[in-house]
């Protein structure tokens, strides 16, 4: 059985993220979705309400589920019988840091790093951008879940 991680932050999730998550699921047998926190990053949402989002949005794929990690991602594939690491890649300067450190991870544990492209519809999507515009107010309908948009709402005080 070919298991592979999408590991990220999620905070929150998005349809860039959810994009690759779906296509991921058609490559391999099992898929795990693991939120792991980014030191460099605050969070806005906690850990539990992240994979709370994720999970009402990955149930309509059997062989997705969503966990939580902390340290290295290499050590998390080693203990979770994990063979492949999936990420999306936006752009150059995306693919610049991802290729580093999947060098590392195969260096580090023989664990392959599969690259996808992010749909053109998404590539312009991150969390940061998300939160930023929820924050000021702006409409994020068309570029999250509509429980993350309820969940945004909410932090930024605005009536669900």
């Amino acid at each position: 059985m070919k298991r592979a991680v999408c590991p990220g932050s999620f905070d929150p999730i998005t349809f860039g993220h959810l994009d690759i998550i779906e296509r991921a699921s058609g490559q391999f047998d099992e898929v795990i979705v693991a939120v792991f926190v980014n030191r460099s990053k605050s969070g806005l949402f906690s850990v539990e309400d992240r994979i709370e989002m994720i999970t009402e949005n990955v149930k309509k794929f059997p062989n997705v589920s969503v966990d939580s990690g902390s340290g290295l991602l290499v050590e998390y594939c080693k203990k979770n019988g994990v063979q492949a690491i999936v990420k999306g890649l936006r752009a150059v300067t995306d693919f610049d840091y991802e290729l580093q450190m999947a060098q590392v991870h195969i260096q580090a544990s023989g664990v392959e790093t599969m690259f996808m492209a992010t749909s053109p519809t998404h590539s312009f999507l991150s969390s940061s951008i998300v939160k930023e515009l929820a924050y000021y107010g702006g409409d994020v309908s068309s570029m999250v879940p509509s429980n993350v948009n309820a969940a945004l709402k909410a932090r930024a005080g605005e009536p669900q």
